[in-house]
């Protein structure tokens, strides 16, 4: 072969293979490992071990059959023109219902244990308005107010004085409903005209005036109405009264279900007493409540419409009312979920009597998302109040309860209308004689947020509401009345004698008015599937990167380069602790350091190739001498001995 030849296939056999020119499949593959982008085949070639390399080809099968699988979803679902319809039909879970007679006892029962203090009642609103037994409307004279209270000695005007302040005074001056005498007022002057309470001084009010116990310290309530007045009175000594009485005997003074209820329908279904739960109420006595869990079982609808909902008539039984405490006639209703507590005083809806009620209900459903989204809280488990209501919590059972622990921590007691935490006791004059101050004064702290219940309460996660519309028709018609009173009378003749009239019955409808309900679901933007998905956008993107190629520089980066500090860390402790075990030689004295060998210069580091050559030769030995060059080698040749074919020059010829 031609030296040039030779040349070539030298040069030929250096050169990397190309795909191409791969003599095997084997080489191939190599070079196209070694030479691809694609990062888990060129790991599969260049990995060490067995383990890494079976690792490598686990994670490359792996992302090949994804790829595949994914791809083919994307062809067929893009390739798809078929269509679904999914009609779904569901009944949907009736609510509680709590009903209640906006008159909690029966005026009968408790006249005897109320009896002073409508006596005083009645005796005030004389000296005042100067009623009289021919319910004369004209007021008495300033002279003749102390003869309304002759012969009486008043209990409840004493520990609450009533007073009303003259239009024609001048200052904090009022007059004292017992004696008639005008007398100068102390303390503040709170108008409880609306429902933020201010401070303010008025005219031609009258109000009552609360003191703590040494009396230092009063404030007078005044309402822009003596009805108002009046009854805010009577409804404190109320509370105090009732708080004494036990509630097996408060339950027996109210009204039964078979009294409350005269007819009962759900979802075309005759239902009765039976199927109504008893809620005692402080303020509102027996309430009832259907659909209550009885048994673990809720009742459902599978139709809207008023004929597949509730339809109840209720007896209300005007003439066992008492008229100071209500001066409205009818009933209170509240839908609720059934772990709810039912706050009827504060959202419940009234009912009349001679008309017929019908409320439409439209279900919402709330899902809000918690930390870090939002400050709702679960099952308020890490919420700082204590929960004194037997059922789930809500923002409206948290305030409560955190009233009413703060008026256990201040005042001693607990508020009446509320349940007791555990511990205490219902406020009264025998114990805490001053509990109306505390509370007035606690109340209006609460108004103004100042007890700190409004910034740790939050509001729950997840809830229902249920959306009312209430319309009304009288009822019965005229053309019916007769005999449809007659039947009732005739049906409820064991539980009342006497012939009803419809002032004393209401009827109530309650039903969905269509089962379709509202969710309101609260989903985060941003989660983690989407980041990562994100991440590997902006990485295949603009660098190029994916899933193995991140494993890969995870590799390198961490686990290969912590192989490599880790042993260059133990081949350097493993020379330290060689050094460490090594004898020690004794020192030498410096003066003494290289006088044996003159020759050597004194250095301190071992000798060296460079030093070595500067000793002296060895007595005795002859130093060999360079022999002369031979220059026949430096004869030139030609390196090819024939011109190459491609490198002869043409003739100029």
């Amino acid at each position: 072969m031609a030296p040039g030849e030779k040349i070539k296939a030298k040069i030929r056999k250096n050169l990397p293979m190309t795909g191409p020119q791969a003599p095997t499949i084997k080489e191939l593959m190599q070079w196209y490992c070694l030479n691809t982008n694609t990062h888990g085949c060129r790991r599969i070639v260049v990995s060490r071990g067995r383990l890494r390399r079976l690792l490598w080809i686990l994670f490359t099968l792996t992302a090949v059959a994804l790829i595949f699988w994914q791809c083919a979803l994307l062809i067929l679902s893009f390739y798809t023109v078929s269509v679904s319809i999914k009609v779904h039909f569901q009944k949907l879970d009736f609510p509680a219902v709590t009903i209640c007679n906006i008159n909690p006892y029966k005026y009968s029962a408790v006249r005897d244990i109320l009896s002073d203090l409508e006596q005083e009642t009645r005796d005030a609103l004389k000296t005042l308005y100067g009623f009289s037994e021919m319910k004369s409307r004209k007021r008495r004279e300033a002279e003749s107010w102390s003869s309304a209270w002759e012969g009486t000695r008043p209990k409840f005007i004493n520990l609450v004085p009533l007073l009303f302040f003259d239009e024609h005074a001048t200052g904090k001056v009022a007059r004292d409903f017992v004696t008639g005498r005008k007398r100068k007022v102390s303390g503040s002057i709170v108008h409880k005209a609306s429902d933020i309470m201010h401070v303010h001084q008025s005219n031609q009010v009258v109000g009552f005036k609360l003191c703590s116990n040494d009396t230092s310290d009063c404030a007078t309530y005044t309402f822009s109405s003596g009805v108002n007045a009046i009854q805010e009175w009577y409804k404190l000594h109320y509370m105090n009264i009732m708080a004494q009485v036990p509630l097996e005997k408060k339950i027996n003074m109210s009204y039964s279900a078979e009294e409350l209820l005269v007819t009962c329908f759900f979802d075309g279904v005759s239902c009765d007493a039976r199927n109504f739960t008893l809620f005692h109420h402080p303020m509102y006595g027996n309430c009832y409540t259907f659909n209550n869990r009885v048994n673990e079982t809720i009742l459902s609808t599978s139709m809207g419409g008023s004929e597949y909902g509730l339809q109840v008539i209720l007896y209300i039984n005007e003439e066992e009312y008492n008229p100071f405490l209500v001066s409205s006639t009818g009933a209170k209703v509240i839908v609720h979920q059934q772990d709810e507590y039912p706050f009827i005083e504060d959202v419940g809806t009234e009912i009349e009597t001679a008309m017929a009620t019908s409320i439409g209900m439209h279900l919402t459903e709330s899902f809000k998302l918690s930390k870090p989204y939002s400050q709702c809280t679960e099952d308020g488990k890490d919420v700082l109040v204590t929960n004194i209501y037997n059922a789930a919590y809500s923002l409206q059972i948290c305030l409560h309860s955190c009233f009413q622990t703060k008026m256990v921590e201040k005042c001693g007691c607990a508020q009446y209308s509320q349940p007791l935490p555990k511990g205490a006791n219902y406020c009264n004059y025998q114990q805490h004689s001053n509990w109306m101050y505390c509370y007035y004064k606690l109340q209006q702290a609460f108004v103004r947020e100042e007890l700190g219940c409004q910034a740790v309460c939050r509001e729950a996660c997840s809830f229902k509401e249920w959306t009312l519309t209430t319309s009304l028709a009288q009822w019965p018609s005229v053309v019916s009345e007769e005999w449809l009173l007659s039947v009732l009378t005739w049906d409820q003749g064991q539980q009342i004698n006497k012939k009803l009239n419809k002032t004393d019955l209401a009827k109530l409808l309650i039903f969905y008015k269509d089962l379709n309900h509202r969710s309101v679901v609260e989903n985060p933007d941003n989660t983690i599937p989407s980041l990562l998905s994100n991440f590997g956008g902006q990485l295949g993107l603009w660098l190029s990167c994916s899933i193995v190629c991140v494993i890969e520089i995870f590799e390198v980066f961490f686990i290969d380069s912590l192989s490599i500090l880790t042993r260059c860390w133990w081949q350097k402790t493993k020379e330290w602790w060689a050094r460490k075990q090594s004898p020690r030689c004794p020192e030498a004295s410096l003066s003494r350091r290289g006088q044996d060998n003159p020759a050597i210069d004194i250095d301190e580091d071992p000798p060296t190739f460079t030093s070595a050559l500067r000793l002296p030769p060895a007595p005795g030995t002859k130093m060999p001498g360079t022999p002369p060059p031979r220059y026949n080698t430096l004869r030139l040749e030609k390196a090819f001995s024939n011109q190459l074919t491609d490198t002869q020059v043409p003739d100029e010829s």
